[in-house]
């Protein structure tokens, strides 16, 4: 069954928006995996708008699930890591002032650069993991970089998903197919949604994790945290 990693940027979002500490990031992850995740993501940005650097590594010793760190690999983003030693990481590309990830990596372009970070992740028993889109020479850059994973940026899936979900999943299949031949392990995040979910991973094969936060810290503001996270892993059997 496909692993439910929950993102909880959007939980430190809102506690910095006021200061102190409510809501409590680290409260929430650990009760994120006390209701049923597999997983926690964050993604620590250089401005830490949301998680921040000691966020981080406070929460290194509480995840006992799986501790999955995003972000671009920049000087300070490598030490940190280098410190938690997290379970997975995940490359993405964005710049310093993104809002937020809005495309994958260009894999033949920065396949170099790609190689270097990789390795070095590995050599500390780091599994790796790149964002990536659904372009055939894209994916096979990747298998090239020796990245364990690659994660699919599902925002075009998600957009396109209301006015046709076969046509939205159709460029993901063959992508998936692809990626599974050349050795690569599938995650999945961006606009994952209850609505569009359980639909994506009934037709990804190979598909080992879905990382969801915006959505799904939503929906929790209406249906509750717990339940939350067991209505989204539900979509996901």
């Amino acid at each position: 069954m496909t692993r439910l990693s929950v993102n909880i940027n959007k939980i430190a979002t809102l506690r910095n928006s006021r200061g102190g500490n409510i809501p409590d990031v680290l409260k929430t992850a650990v009760d994120c995996e006390r209701y049923g995740a597999e997983g926690i993501t964050v993604h620590p940005r250089p401005d830490e708008r949301h998680i921040r650097y000691q966020d981080v590594r406070d929460l290194k010793p509480l995840v006992k699930t799986e501790f999955n760190i995003e972000g671009y690999p920049s000087d300070s983003f490598l030490q940190l890591v280098y410190e938690v030693l997290p379970d997975q990481v995940t490359l993405v590309p964005d710049p310093p002032g993104a809002l937020t990830s809005s495309a994958g990596w260009d894999t033949i372009e920065n396949k170099a650069f790609l190689v270097k970070v990789i390795s070095e992740l590995k050599s500390k028993g780091i599994r790796t993991s790149i964002f990536i889109g659904t372009e055939e020479r894209m994916i096979l850059a990747a298998a090239e970089t020796g990245t364990d994973r690659i994660e699919f940026y599902t925002e075009p899936y998600a957009t396109e998903f209301p006015s046709g979900r076969e046509k939205a999943i159709e460029p993901f299949i063959k992508a998936a197919i692809l990626a599974n031949s050349a050795g690569l392990g599938i995650n999945a995040g961006h606009d994952l949604s209850m609505e569009n979910l359980k639909y994506f991973s009934d037709n990804i094969p190979g598909l080992l994790e879905v990382s969801i936060g915006h959505a799904l810290i939503a929906d929790a503001l209406y249906y509750g945290l717990e339940n939350t996270i067991q209505m989204y892993k539900r979509q996901l059997k």
